[in-house]
């Protein structure tokens, strides 16, 4: 399905860009980084679910060996919130004991994707 970043991105613009309420994924990928599974939260109009438990749980189900997150702000500013930065460390922490990796957390705006990883936030 994705068969390079730009692809990754192109995919969450266009499924989250100008939604009116948050909505959280998580892309389970395998040990080629192909998708194997994809988890999907809806939120309300300023937060979404992403709960650390729940997203390793996912990945250890799906047999996944990295994973991206990805969640939009109606706002239309990408800009991660102080919660966004904590509850990304969280999961990258809780994945590496079981050899997860987390590739990245996008935020989308309004057409624009931010990269946690892309600035240094990984």
């Amino acid at each position: 399905m994705f068969d390079n970043w730009r692809a990754v991105t192109d995919y969450a613009r266009a499924e989250l860009a100008g939604q009116m309420t948050e909505q959280a994924r998580t892309l389970y990928l395998d040990g080629r980084n192909q998708l194997i599974s994809e988890k999907i939260q809806e939120g309300t109009v300023d937060t979404a679910p992403l709960y650390p438990r729940e997203v390793v749980r996912g990945a250890l189900e799906a047999g996944a060996s990295a994973l991206i997150l990805i969640h939009n702000h109606p706002s239309g500013d990408p800009t991660p919130a102080s919660a966004d930065i904590s509850v990304t460390r969280v999961v990258v922490e809780a994945a590496k004991v079981f050899d997860i990796s987390v590739h990245d957390h996008l935020i989308v705006g309004r057409g624009e994707v931010f990269s946690m990883r892309g600035r240094g936030l990984l």
